[in-house]
């Protein structure tokens, strides 16, 4: 393996860019892929979360981009990404490290303007960088023709194919030249998922540099028993954050979005510097957040797994899962937001009495002992000031129990009046009534079957 990036292939705008922005050694996936990218040669590229995928087709793109020039409309490569987050961060690295090169960069993403996009779009694009969806919208509109595409990439493969975009990646897919050079990314590819992958490559060379769904040596990570109710595992979260070693800032992963911005609201009303990134949230403050938080405006940021792929913020010190992945995988991907670049870092997963099924998955998965701890004693004091009064019939029926507990201790010994003096008065009134009583005959062509009906007594009118 080549000790620095002049012995890659690139050029030197290229090389010159790296060295600026402080790299001086490829990582292992850099240093196996680039070479295959310049030769034009379609590649599957399977390496753990945080060692430079990004780089391994930023670099030799910008190196193939520079002869040659973008028509109006009809972008020279497109690059897929399966979040708003990704895309933009792939958009960011074309401007680290194309600062030397005169190329159009469009990102087409949603919660944007479609004005300002068509109007780069209008202009020319060497580059294209997209989720499937916007992309999708505009060529729909008519605002961008994909024939002209020389290099597509599809970072995050697994997930992308394995997250429903198989029939958008596939309409894509259609609309470009065949005549194409595919490049597949990703930390995970399972065998099913890798089946798919052979419809868009031709003739591709796998690349591994780890074995699949590794964990990096350079995380500790550890695993955490704690209670069912929610408020037992805020406490412990808190705990842990308290007492953790050198920690600077954390993510904190939970399964669903809702519980998302409860977790944030409670730490924020605990004292600690915390803000919410999920999926529900408006591409303006999703953006504000992420940047407050690589800034270290925030300390803490809750997420869900929207910001577990591929997010690039390499000082992150600390990962929490507030919830076991439901998907072994998700959890590679999950801790691999710390320790990255060679950083050492640590990940915390809170296990409740229902995760047994997950961590067995997960320990299955990543081949390795995890150690357990015993979570952190919770204060008492933090749990009863965060417990709200329930809304729901739970609740309701809570109340009346707590209402009720107090005057029964004061009640008098003896029993209520007993409801059963009204039932005789009901059984009075449904017996029925004889024909005695009524005065009718049983030997009467109408028998014994009951009274005669009211309207069949009545004296018949002679006038009519």
């Amino acid at each position: 393996m080549t000790d620095d990036f002049s012995g890659l292939g690139l050029s030197s705008k290229v090389t010159d860019a790296v060295v600026a922005a402080g790299y001086t050694k490829p990582t292992d996936i850099q240093a196996k892929a680039i070479p295959h990218v310049l030769e034009k040669k379609d590649i599957i590229g399977i390496a753990q979360t945080g060692t430079g995928k990004t780089a391994s087709f930023v670099l030799p793109m910008l190196t193939l981009l520079e002869s040659g020039r973008a028509r109006a409309r009809m972008p020279r490569t497109l690059i897929l990404e399966p979040t708003r987050e990704l895309a933009a961060q792939v958009h960011e690295n074309f401007e680290k490290y194309g600062k030397n090169h005169r190329l159009s960069v469009a990102l087409l993403i949603g919660g944007v303007s479609f004005d300002e996009q068509n109007k780069i779009l209008d202009r020319g694009a060497d580059v294209l960088i997209a989720t499937p969806g916007r992309l999708l919208d505009h060529f729909e509109r008519g605002r961008i023709l994909l024939t002209g595409v020389e290099i597509l990439v599809i970072d995050e493969a697994d997930r992308m194919l394995d997250m429903g975009f198989v029939p958008d990646i596939e309409r894509i897919c259609g609309l470009l030249p065949p005549r194409r050079q595919t490049l597949f990314f990703s930390a995970t590819m399972p065998p099913e998922i890798e089946k798919l992958t052979r419809k868009f490559l031709r003739d591709p060379i796998k690349i591994e540099v780890a074995r699949q769904n590794s964990t990096a040596e350079t995380i500790t990570q550890r695993l955490v028993k704690v209670g069912a109710k929610p408020e037992e595992k805020r406490a412990a979260l808190r705990e842990l954050i308290s007492g953790a070693d050198n920690l600077t800032n954390a993510i904190i992963f939970c399964n669903r979005k809702r519980d998302v911005a409860t977790l944030a609201r409670s730490l924020q009303r605990h004292g600690f510097s915390a803000g919410a990134l999920h999926g529900d949230m408006d591409q303006k403050s999703r953006m504000e957040t992420l940047d407050a938080f690589k800034t270290n405006k925030l300390t803490l940021l809750v997420a869900s797994d929207v910001a577990a792929r591929g997010l690039d913020i390499p000082a992150v010190s600390h990962v929490f899962n507030f919830d076991v992945p439901v998907h072994a995988e998700d959890y590679v991907h999950r801790i691999g937001r710390t320790g990255r670049a060679g950083r050492s870092g640590a990940a915390f997963t809170l296990v409740g009495p229902n995760d047994a099924k997950h961590v067995d998955a997960i320990l299955k998965l990543i081949q390795r002992d995890v150690e357990w701890v015993e979570a952190p004693s919770g204060e008492p004091a933090p749990q009863a000031a965060e417990a709200k009064p329930s809304r729901g019939k739970r609740g309701a029926a809570r109340r009346k129990t707590e209402t009720s507990e107090k005057p029964a201790a004061e009640a008098p010994q003896e029993p209520k009046p007993p409801k059963e003096p009204n039932k005789p008065a009901r059984q009075k009134r449904r017996e029925p009534v004889t024909n005695d009583q009524l005065g009718i005959d049983e030997n009467s062509p109408f028998g014994a079957d009951g009274p005669v009906p009211a309207f069949l007594l009545r004296e018949v009118s002679r006038s009519r």
